[in-house]
């Protein structure tokens, strides 16, 4: 579905990205390394928010490298970002609404809020405000890329200035999220609980992927003190 062929990203005089080539299904993938490992600038990339410095992004087979957000937002890819965008003015009724389009049955859209653990009743007219707090905007976020029935969804550290209780309630959105839509899911996570719903599990550090494979291969790796072989790095401490 999604392909990256020797994408490299180069900010004043920094090389954040190194010839990364990967290929991307419909699976759920997570995303993990140390802070400064180019997490974020390879799904910003993805996404269209910034364009890389060499490569070529290919969705289906089509370059689309050149193509905005906007553009790639059309296509089915859509990007939530760490801190969930507020938005004066609209409710999360109209939010939903526009996620969904014009077709979209009022019924449908209390249900997709019922899917990600929201009240229908509480939640469709309030304020998209400072009223919510930060997990309830999450879950609002991940309603609608539900809505919108995107090919491809990406999150960059959901839990980021969560509680607790949000945070596990996330992870459990996620798990009902990831069998309800048929495409790919790709997460920046350091979280354990969020590793190990992922398909797939993929390591960088310093720009350049050290690891893609199948969580049963990679989580050992990176929970064990004594793994020896090409992912050995895994246990370095993230960066801390």
């Amino acid at each position: 579905m999604l392909t990256l062929k020797n994408i490299s990203y180069e900010a004043e005089d920094n090389e954040i990205l190194k010839g990364v080539d990967l290929e991307f299904g419909d699976e759920f993938t997570v995303i993990t390394g140390p802070n400064g490992s180019g997490k974020s600038t390879l799904t910003k990339i993805i996404a269209g928010i910034i364009k890389p410095t060499e490569g070529r992004i290919l969705w289906d087979g089509e370059d689309i490298t050149d193509l905005s957000i906007t553009e790639r937002a059309k296509l089915g890819i859509s990007y939530a970002f760490q801190q969930p965008v507020q938005f004066k003015g609209l409710r999360v009724r109209d939010l939903m609404m526009l996620a969904a389009g014009k077709d979209a049955k009022f019924n449908d859209i209390c249900d997709i809020l019922s899917e990600v653990g929201l009240c229908a009743r509480d939640y469709i007219d309030r304020d998209l405000d400072g009223s919510l707090s930060g997990g309830e905007m999450k879950r609002i976020e991940i309603a609608m890329v539900l809505a919108r029935k995107t090919r491809f969804s990406i999150f960059d550290e959901p839990e980021a200035g969560i509680d607790l209780w949000s945070f596990q309630n996330l992870t459990y959105v996620f798990e009902k999220m990831r069998k309800l839509i048929n495409g790919g899911i790709l997460i920046i996570s350091h979280q354990e609980r969020i590793l190990n719903i992922a398909d797939k599990i993929l390591y960088l550090k310093d720009g350049e992927t050290v690891c893609f494979d199948k969580r049963d291969k990679v989580l050992p790796l990176l929970l064990d003190n004594s793994a020896n072989g090409p992912c050995s790095i895994l246990k370095e401490k993230m960066g801390e």
